[in-house]
């Protein structure tokens, strides 16, 4: 007999190719008509695009975003909001401009307008994550949830193979580690499956053409359904390395999800073989953790944290921050255990 809690986060998603030039209906349907657009130097066709769509909603422009949502780049923005009586924002790019979104909005209230150009997911969920003095924590809060998510798979075309890749992996590791979470139940383990074999089919079709959209297509649903895996459960051990690695070293977001998940599976696999099992049937693979770590190898994406650039010499410190604290993990979290497993990801070893 199933016993669960789900909760359902609302929001409004619009699907498809060429739905970009559906903002400024959106932001008129939310009753708002001073808009904030952020944008990015790696976005800048795309907020170009929108910026046109906007036209006149549009009073103010920031393209500041940084990775890990640090506070004191969010005031900058915020002197936008205020000097120009902002009460929309338009975000266009990946997790780092969501992120601002979402940081502008709880302070403000603002409603948000999200067009991703990566698979973070975040744009789906009630978490804000951010910096201060090099520590990156994290808060929920239905203030924080995006208003409108606007989902234009020609907006991630352009998205280099490689970034497309670790991308997409940030996104299965939001899936897998729902599978195996304190309140995991049957929908959120029915969307994290789905989301898992998109991205098993979506990142071998970026290798064959780079600008296929099926695959593309394939990836951006696998990012819409892994993040709302992740507003509806809590995340394990893997995601509390990478908030360690990023916030506390500098370690690129997307990246260091790559690198650390297999490793993350390998030690959590045998307190959860179901779980293991049905990710590896949806990869089509024999086994969870190095499925995941051949499909990333073969995309030809960094393996090891030495290629990320963290020193050997810092991985006591990984392991102390990432154990000082207990959270929900199928495994026991040890900085033993940790450690171990830091040492295979900094060699970029094969599970076993």
């Amino acid at each position: 007999m199933h016993n669960f809690v789900y909760t359902a986060h609302p929001a409004r998603v619009i699907f498809g190719a060429g739905t970009a030039s559906n903002v400024a209906d959106e932001v008129r349907r939310l009753g708002r008509s001073r808009v904030l657009l952020l944008g990015g130097e790696h976005v800048l066709s795309q907020a170009e695009l929108v910026e046109r769509v906007l036209g006149t909603l549009q009073v103010a422009r920031f393209d500041g975003a940084v990775m890990h949502t640090p506070v004191a780049v969010t005031e900058q923005a915020l002197r936008h909001v205020t000097e120009n009586d902002v009460d929309a924002i338009v975000a266009v790019g990946g997790g780092s401009t969501t992120g601002l979104a979402k940081a502008l909005a709880v302070r403000t209230g603002v409603d948000q307008v999200i067009l991703p150009t990566t698979y973070a997911g975040s744009e789906v969920t009630p978490v804000l994550g951010e910096t201060a003095d090099g520590v990156k924590s994290t808060r929920s809060s239905p203030d924080i949830l995006p208003e409108t998510v606007i989902y234009d798979v020609e907006f991630t075309a352009t998205m280099p193979i490689p970034m497309a890749v670790t991308s997409a992996v940030n996104a299965l590791a939001h899936a897998v580690e729902a599978l195996y979470a304190v309140h995991a139940n049957p929908i959120v383990d029915a969307l994290a499956l789905e989301a898992i074999a998109a991205i098993g089919r979506g990142i071998p079709a970026l290798g064959a053409d780079g600008v296929d959209l099926e695959g593309r297509s394939d990836l951006l649903l696998a990012a819409w359904l892994s993040g709302t895996c992740l507003a509806s459960v809590g995340m394990g051990l893997h995601h509390k390395l990478c908030h360690v690695l990023g916030g506390s070293f500098d370690l690129p977001h997307a990246a260091t999800h790559t690198v650390v998940l297999p490793h993350v599976m390998a030690y959590n696999a045998a307190s959860v073989p179901g779980v293991m099992t049905r990710i590896a049937a949806a990869l089509e693979t024999d086994s969870a953790p190095t499925g995941v770590y051949d499909l990333i190898a073969a995309a030809g994406v960094p393996t090891s944290l030495e290629e990320l650039g963290l020193g050997e010499a810092d991985l006591d410190e990984v392991a102390l921050l990432a154990t000082e604290k207990t959270y929900p993990n199928p495994r026991e979290v040890t900085r033993v255990g940790v450690r171990r497993l830091l040492s295979e990801a900094f060699a970029g070893a094969r599970p076993a």
